[in-house]
């Protein structure tokens, strides 16, 4: 038996190497029988296979990334978008670009991050109104927010924030309940797009005090807040980073806080469960998804970097400036969330049927 093989007579006797004998065995013939130049093109070919990693475990990001945000600029989700997106861009070491996709209440630009390829290059920032309501509210929704996308974290959740326009005589919600059913012919209310998060809470809040006025949807709630602003509409229901700053500068009148308890960054103002709205409640959310089929290796480096990045001292402390509430650590992971977005559409659809409130789009 030639030297190559390295075995003893007794390995063969004994049976004790049966795989490795069969091995040897495979390669002495190999090297006997086929041609030199035959042995070094597969040599090469075993030597470049043998550098191939599956998709998910190669160095990621090579590239920018792109978020999508499915609302127009200045609004909420906009505003909690490009608060992370520097630190992202910092951890994952390529820039995160925000792109602004509005229309349908958010469902256009998260389609589009539903369909794209599953390859890290885009992701969205998805909330209430495009993960949750608008599966019941579309008849046809564009996707399923529970099986078309990858969850990757559950970023912070805001109260929505009842708010008119500053001539409108109301100080509180029994005020402003009042004059609604006395002038609802007439009144008018805005909201950040159909099926948004605030064209739900100002829906519901509709159906739940009793009256029918008409809806103007906007590209986006700051369009819509410029124009309560400027007194066009009578009121919406915008998520608080949008909220507050006008609030506080006194360009808007707050009415309720529509979370069922008071929100610590509006400690001063009455939840519409304290002003008799006996358990009302609508808040927003936001978290970060890929498309389906995402690789695990990009999910976890993505999850990594949004943790990485709301530990930051300087994002929570902008969280708290726009009223965002930064989610624990414990309801951070990707499993989290799927569970997560599975009970909220089960939340929302409920009520949703009871308002009445739907679209075909």
């Amino acid at each position: 038996m030639p030297r190559l093989l390295h075995l003893e007579r007794d390995d063969f006797r004994s049976n004790r190497h049966p795989a490795l004998i069969s091995f040897y065995l495979s390669m002495f013939f190999f090297a006997k029988w086929v041609p030199s130049f035959a042995r070094h093109a597969l040599a090469i070919a075993l030597s470049a296979l043998a550098c191939i990693r599956p998709a998910g475990a190669q160095e990621w990001p090579t590239r920018p990334i792109t978020m999508v945000v499915p609302f127009a600029a200045g609004g909420p989700a906009d505003t909690v978008g490009r608060i992370l997106s520097p630190g992202l861009s910092e951890f994952l070491g390529q820039q995160v670009i925000i792109e602004n996709v509005g229309g349908s209440g958010g469902m256009n630009g998260a389609s589009r991050v539903a369909k794209a390829a599953a390859d890290g290059s885009q992701l969205v920032l998805g909330n209430m109104g495009t993960h949750a309501a608008n599966q019941t509210f579309y008849k046809t929704p564009l996707y399923n927010a529970a099986t078309d996308f990858t969850p990757v974290i559950l970023i912070a959740q805001t109260p929505l924030v009842l708010l008119a326009r500053n001539d409108l005589p109301a100080d509180d919600l029994r005020q402003f309940i009042s004059y609604a059913k006395s002038h609802q012919a007439r009144m008018q209310y805005g909201s950040g797009g159909v099926g948004s998060a605030s064209h739900l809470a100002c829906a519901l809040l509709n159906a739940a005090i009793g009256v029918n006025i008409t809806h103007v949807p906007y590209r986006g709630a700051a369009p819509a807040m410029q124009d309560l602003i400027a007194g066009r509409i009578d009121y919406q229901c915008p998520d608080s980073p949008i909220a507050i700053p006008q609030i506080d500068s006194k360009m808007v009148k707050a009415i309720a806080v529509l979370s069922r308890d008071r929100s610590a960054s509006l400690p001063a103002q009455p939840s519409a469960h304290e002003q008799g709205l006996t358990n009302f409640d609508a808040s927003n959310w936001f978290a970060l998804f890929f498309p389906k089929g995402a690789p695990a290796a990009i999910v976890e480096r993505l999850h990594a970097a949004a943790v990485a990045t709301l530990e930051s001292a300087a994002v929570r402390s902008r969280m708290q400036e726009i009223g965002a509430d930064v989610t624990a650590p414990e309801r951070r992971s990707p499993d989290y969330l799927q569970r997560f977005i599975e009970s909220e559409i089960v939340k929302w659809a409920a009520p949703i049927k009871a308002s009445g409130a739907s679209s075909d789009n």
